[in-house]
């Protein structure tokens, strides 16, 4: 089995172009299930594999505590490799052709309101080292709706400053057009016409934003710097990269924008998932209607 996923990992990586991260959270859940086979009933090859097998294993991991969230990953990862393997001639019949996805309970984004946005934004003095860049970042991940990873990896030669365009690349290696706002691009100007130009060594790419060693920005330090700067703005709400995302695509709903429109900047494969966005802006009317009506 272990020979199968790797074959189906290699797939993955070279004909699907999916993200390591993707790789490592898929080989994971099979590598688990197949030492689980081979140790809990000594099944080591995939034509072996039954759907009773596979239904036991899933009971298994949710008796011992896994969440919904989580088995559902799990299942995900057993239907595209045994559909890979059926594909293929290596197996007769897929055993997880007939398996549901669990339902899980879905969670409302949080989001910041704009009062908020601006306090945090506000809050970053530009006149300290590295603010001009901590600003700009701050600025993009609110004007564009940038995943964390998105926004590590864009480079120089994407940002049309005239056009006020920014090309990133997204989850499958999905490349898409996103707009970037006045503010951010002003931000982003006056970083890379007077920081950046002091970062830049030897080794740099084109990265627009670099450390102070002159590499590319990593997600956990870009985490950091929001973290960072959130804490100094005083804000008591738990700020990460990706409440910018949610609060940008709020915000958009909010304030008239069309769900399509939004779904194709967020870089979303299904409006299923943009369509959360549209139960936060319910709960925001509902909580003005609640104080503000007289009959409330």
């Amino acid at each position: 089995m272990e020979q199968e996923i790797d074959s189906f990992i290699r797939f993955l990586a070279t004909e699907r172009g999916l993200s390591d991260n993707y790789q490592l959270s898929t080989r994971r859940s099979l590598t688990e299930f197949a030492a689980w086979c081979s140790s809990a009933r000594k099944i080591t090859a995939v034509r072996e594999v039954t759907q009773p097998l596979v239904s036991e294993y899933l009971a298994h991991r949710k008796k011992s505590g896994l969440a919904a969230s989580s088995i559902k990953l799990i299942v995900v990862a057993l239907k595209i490799f045994f559909r890979f393997l059926s594909a293929k001639g290596r197996i007769e019949r897929d055993p997880t052709e007939t398996l549901t996805l669990p339902r899980i309970e879905r969670y409302l984004p949080e989001t910041l309101n704009e009062l908020q946005v601006e306090r945090l934004i506000e809050s970053i003095d530009t006149q300290h080292p590295l603010g001009l860049r901590n600003r700009a970042i701050v600025e993009l991940l609110y004007a564009s709706g940038l995943r964390i990873s998105e926004l590590a990896n864009a480079r120089l030669e994407n940002l049309n400053f005239e056009d006020r365009m920014i090309r990133v690349t997204g989850k499958g290696n999905k490349m898409r057009l996103v707009p970037v706002g006045q503010k951010a691009c002003d931000a982003l100007a006056t970083y890379v016409s007077t920081e950046r130009p002091k970062l830049v060594k030897r080794r740099s790419g084109s990265e627009i934003f670099l450390s102070s060693r002159g590499t590319k920005l990593t997600t956990v330090r870009i985490w950091q710097i929001i973290k960072e700067r959130a804490r100094r703005s005083g804000l008591e709400t738990n700020i990460y990269p990706h409440l910018l995302r949610h609060s940008f695509a709020t915000h958009l709903l909010s304030n008239g924008a069309d769900l399509r429109i939004i779904q194709e900047m967020l870089g979303h494969a299904d409006i299923s998932t943009t369509q959360v966005y549209t139960h936060v802006d319910q709960q925001r009317l509902k909580a003005v209607h609640r104080k503000f009506h007289p009959r409330a």
